[in-house]
């Protein structure tokens, strides 16, 4: 992996999240925790690049990125599919979702956890945190839609200090 600046980025981002896929994981390297997530965005936010995430109320990720002051996005290849989709519907409270993924998790940075098989990487400080709340939504075809049994996602934006992609 060599660190890259941001702004060289030449990722759609839409298609990143929305088609690729990403590990969101937080903690250090002997305790940890990831999940698989196709929901996010990436942008610029009080004059800092940014990555929102969130993240249900049932997630055991959730602990962790909550008392972590950093969490990492990890971004694969299409190989690496049905370890994402394993990352997505097993818990990290049952099994070594790494070891089970075949995914080897390492310190990218000092306080953050990654994985050695993906080809981008993003180390986020968090910035800010808040609870989706059901008035909020203006279009409550939403809620119905993606919250029939109101478990409303976490939100957190966080900095993105740092950027490795996979060297060609």
């Amino acid at each position: 992996m060599r660190k890259i600046d941001i702004s060289v980025l030449k990722d759609n981002v839409i298609d990143l999240i929305g088609k690729q896929w990403m590990l969101i994981t937080a903690g250090n390297i002997d305790h940890y925790n990831m999940m698989t997530a196709s929901w996010g965005t990436i942008g610029f936010l009080w004059g800092k690049p940014v990555a929102c995430v969130v993240i249900r109320p049932q997630r055991y990720t959730l602990e962790f990125v909550e008392e972590e002051e950093c969490f990492t996005l990890s971004f694969f290849n299409e190989q690496y599919r049905s370890a994402l989709k394993l990352c997505g519907t097993k818990s990290g409270k049952e099994i070594d979702k790494a070891k089970a993924a075949g995914i080897t998790p390492f310190e990218p940075s000092r306080g953050c956890v990654a994985f050695k098989e993906a080809r981008l990487i993003f180390k986020c400080r968090k910035l800010y945190c808040d609870q989706l709340r059901e008035n909020s939504f203006i279009d409550k075809s939403i809620l119905e839609t993606w919250y029939p049994s109101r478990d409303l996602h976490k939100i957190f934006i966080g900095e993105i200090e740092e950027v490795w992609e996979e060297r060609s």
